[in-house]
């Protein structure tokens, strides 16, 4: 295939891309965060949403006569899935200490599930229909059948690692001393050279970048999770968490600082002011808000990453991972703390059945073809 002439559409319209996808007829299209991506000889092409898809909602794909093959000759008539394909199973799955592992399919109840591991499980992330979470002493588990059980993969390293996040066909891990590893398929791991022995302690892709942020103000971005450059922060605080929307990137952190920081390229960066004097941990966007948590049950929200408001949390825990999916924030933390809200402003207490302090969390939709 011509990869030029492989597009998908700019906004929510179904006015110009050659793949479209649509959840009602095409009248409207799902906006992508990057064009496609190629593989298997130009045959195969992948896109990234730029939200959540919607819980048990059947979606078409279109191929538009705009495709071309290499040598230039245009798609016949244009091709319409018949059935399409439903996100009909859906997961929050949170990690912690001790191994813990919690399951949840509407953030209210929860399920412990076997993880094999007594370490801690740092982060978790989604991406290719399966979970991929890391943790201490190079552990890295996958799992494909919506967290219930867990694989443990080989790393060949003993560092241990803080974040994973999923983009562009890859899933990158951070952690100790700079560390960074890649995957394209959670399974067999690469070693990369970041550029820096600080720590790496969360990492993100959003408009074709990997970004991730740590120790002393640390931040590095790279398109392809293998290259990486150093960005200028403006701070010496640590960074430990890192989200995008609303065209934003924001990134918070400070022990005992309450720092806070926007960039609109992910290379310049503006401090903002929290308000607080409280380590906040990780950040999230979702429902055109970001929500931000942290120590003794700290959450701030913000519409543009600017100006942030206070909200009660209703505990003293602190709050650590935090997603944002199925029109609900979920937020989790020390003792096994759970809360939910539908807004980031009002905020529900929930039983997850466990103590252990839980670090990271994730929102997941399996997409199930149908014939």
């Amino acid at each position: 295939m011509d990869t030029n002439s492989v597009t998908v559409n700019s906004s929510n319209t179904c006015l110009s891309g050659t793949i479209q996808v649509s959840s009602d007829s095409f009248s409207t299209c799902i906006l992508m965060t990057t064009q496609p991506s190629a593989s298997n000889s130009n045959k195969t092409f992948s896109v990234d949403p730029s939200e959540n898809l919607s819980l048990s909602t059947t979606y078409k794909i279109r191929v538009t006569t705009g495709v071309k093959d290499t040598s230039g000759n245009t798609l016949g008539s244009q091709y319409e899935t018949s059935s399409g394909f439903n996100t009909n199973i859906t997961s929050y799955v949170s990690v912690g200490l001790g191994g813990t592992i919690i399951t949840s399919k509407d953030g209210t109840t929860w399920t412990e599930r076997t993880s094999g591991t007594s370490t801690y499980l740092g982060e978790v992330s989604f991406g290719n229909n399966t979970f991929v979470t890391v943790g201490g002493s190079g552990t890295i588990l996958t799992s494909s059948d919506n967290g219930t059980s867990w694989d443990n993969r080989t790393s060949e390293t003993s560092k241990y690692f803080l974040g994973v996040t999923y983009g562009n066909n890859t899933f990158v891990i951070v952690g100790e001393s700079g560390t960074v590893l890649t995957s394209s398929n959670g399974i067999s791991w690469t070693s990369r050279t970041s550029g820096t022995s600080k720590e790496l302690i969360a990492v993100t892709y959003v408009n074709g970048i990997f970004l991730t942020v740590g120790d002393s103000g640390t931040i590095l971005t790279s398109t392809d999770g293998i290259t990486w450059t150093a960005r200028t922060s403006g701070t010496t605080n640590s960074l430990f968490g890192v989200t995008y929307g609303n065209n934003t990137f924001v990134t918070v952190g400070g022990w005992d600082k309450g720092t806070i920081l926007t960039s609109t390229d992910g290379s310049t960066w503006t401090a903002r002011t929290s308000g607080i004097s409280i380590t906040l941990a990780r950040v999230i966007y979702g429902n055109s808000t970001f929500v931000t948590t942290g120590n003794a049950g700290t959450i701030l929200t913000s519409t543009d990453g600017i100006t942030w408001t206070a909200r009660t949390s209703g505990t003293t825990k602190h709050l650590f991972g935090v997603t944002y999916g199925n029109n609900t924030f979920v937020t989790t933390g020390q003792s096994g703390t759970v809360l939910t809200s539908s807004d980031g402003i009002s905020w529900d207490k929930r039983t997850s059945g466990i103590s252990n302090t839980q670090l990271g969390l994730t929102y997941s939709i399996f997409l199930h073809h149908l014939l």
